[in-house]
């Protein structure tokens, strides 16, 4: 057997915890865990003494902005950001324009992956044209997205065609689903109660960062918890296996909990903002530039315990890309400003800096980033994992190098990063996918084109 790549003398973590072992990779597969003496030759040895070799993350819930808002991202530059932040795999969203609806749309997206991406990927189109629905999954995608929202006073970043809040609706969407066996990703939310709360907020003038995040948090977040608890009735009527995006209020997290108890196939995510930003300093301080949303004080600790405990079970980035001159109306119009956060450069960096400070365990990380992701959209045993036979999809981290984020180093065409200043303890060292190198040392140096469509195993062998 030749052996491509042999990385060395780093602790490896594997689906059986941390071990001493040297990584053996051949033909894009890791194809050997073995001891430090082992005898063995290879095309390439990589010395990672002293640091911690890890999955790639999964990161399935990612904006490229690609077609149809490139003025803020493209599939390139989202995944150099990736590539540095330890991402192996990307799921793109189908928030475009065109909005990704329909076999035409898929099929052009993923010809645009092919050309550009730099790491795996695969995309979440809108099941919002039924007939569509299954000759979709027939292109190995692993999941569907739909946004239970309409915006108010913008057309972005929730376009037409992609919205759907109608219960029945909603339902219809469910059943259709569950005949493909693939997970449904929801943007929850509650349209009526935000038409009431936000006109509120806006009748009083108080169109501001500090309005806009009290407005979606109000009440302790009912727009959230109504809308999750309505998707979960629904998914338990239905059959079908859903994902909550976005989970951020105690409630929510307590009813998933209640759900899984229950049997019900719900899981959620957390996304960066979540836990690492969106404190009231942030949106006094950063205005737009922290909207996404506004995360309270009580819910954040929910948060870190629902990550800890396991009811959150993955973390994706939901990275979210827009220009400074899109946020800077935000200070005096918010609810004409682009929310979201870029974050997909950061977040593996950021849960690695938590296991440090002891809010998380590396194996919790592990879990929500590159495990869980793979196992429940269908890529087990072929992404998410340090074993034989898996992808060579690894990340060499470095778990004791303190640095700062700043907007000079973001890989994003936007320039800007809501990090900018902010110390942490862990960097990525380097990145391959399927056992090549896309990132070492400070630099990209995978190249566009390169990154193939993560498909189950199943689906490797129809293909």
């Amino acid at each position: 057997m030749t052996i491509d790549l042999r990385l060395s003398g780093g602790r490896v973590a594997t689906p059986s915890g941390l071990i001493d072992a040297d990584v053996l990779v051949s033909g894009e597969k890791i194809v050997g865990l073995v001891s430090r003496d082992t005898t063995v030759g290879a095309t390439t040895v990589t010395d990672v003494t002293g640091k911690l070799v890890l999955p790639g993350m999964v990161d399935v819930h990612v904006h490229t902005r690609e077609p149809g808002y490139t003025h803020k991202e493209d599939i390139r530059t989202t995944t150099l950001q990736a590539a540095a932040g330890g991402v192996t795999t990307i799921f793109g969203m189908p928030n475009l324009s065109p909005p990704t609806t329909d076999v035409a749309t898929l099929r052009d997206v993923f010809d645009m992956y092919a050309a550009s991406s730099i790491v795996d990927y695969n995309h979440n189109p809108a099941p919002t044209k039924l007939d569509e629905v299954m000759g979709m999954s027939e292109m190995g995608i692993r999941a569907y997205k739909i946004y239970m929202v309409v915006d108010t006073g913008r057309t972005y970043p929730h376009p037409a065609g992609t919205g759907m809040h109608d219960h029945g609706h909603l339902l219809q969407l469910m059943d259709e689903i569950a005949k493909t066996g693939k997970r449904f990703i929801i943007h929850p939310h509650d349209q009526a109660l935000m038409d009431y709360i936000e006109g509120e907020y806006l009748k009083r003038g108080e169109n501001t960062p500090q309005g806009y995040a009290q407005a979606y948090a109000a009440r302790q977040g009912v727009i959230w918890d109504t809308a999750i608890d309505v998707c979960i009735r629904l998914a338990e009527a239905s059959g079908c296996p859903i994902h909550i995006a976005h989970i951020q209020t105690p409630l929510s997290i307590e009813a998933v909990r209640r759900a899984k108890a229950r049997g019900i196939d719900v899981t959620c995510e957390v996304n960066h903002w979540a836990p690492f930003l969106a404190t009231w300093r942030d949106v006094e301080t950063l205005g737009p530039y922290a909207l996404s949303y506004w995360v309270p004080d009580e819910a954040r600790e929910a948060i870190w315990e629902g990550m800890r405990d396991g009811t959150i079970d993955v973390a994706s980035s939901d990275h979210a890309p827009h220009t400074r001159e899109e946020k800077e109306i935000g200070w005096t119009e918010m609810w004409s400003a682009h929310t979201g956060t870029p974050g997909i450069q950061y977040y593996y960096p950021l849960l690695l800096d938590a296991v440090n400070k002891g809010q998380l365990t590396l194996d919790r990380v592990i879990d929500m980033v590159a495990t869980q992701p793979a196992e429940l959209f269908g890529l087990g045993g072929v992404k998410g994992s340090l074993q034989v036979g898996s992808d060579a999809d690894i990340v060499v981290a470095d778990m004791d190098s303190t640095w700062t984020i700043t907007h000079e180093d973001t890989l994003s065409k936007i320039g800007w990063t809501c990090y900018d200043g902010r110390e942490i303890t862990a960097r990525i060292d380097r990145t391959y996918v399927r056992g090549n190198e896309v990132f070492a040392d400070g630099v990209v140096t995978g190249k566009p084109g390169t990154g193939k469509l993560a498909l189950s195993s199943a689906d490797r062998e129809g293909k």
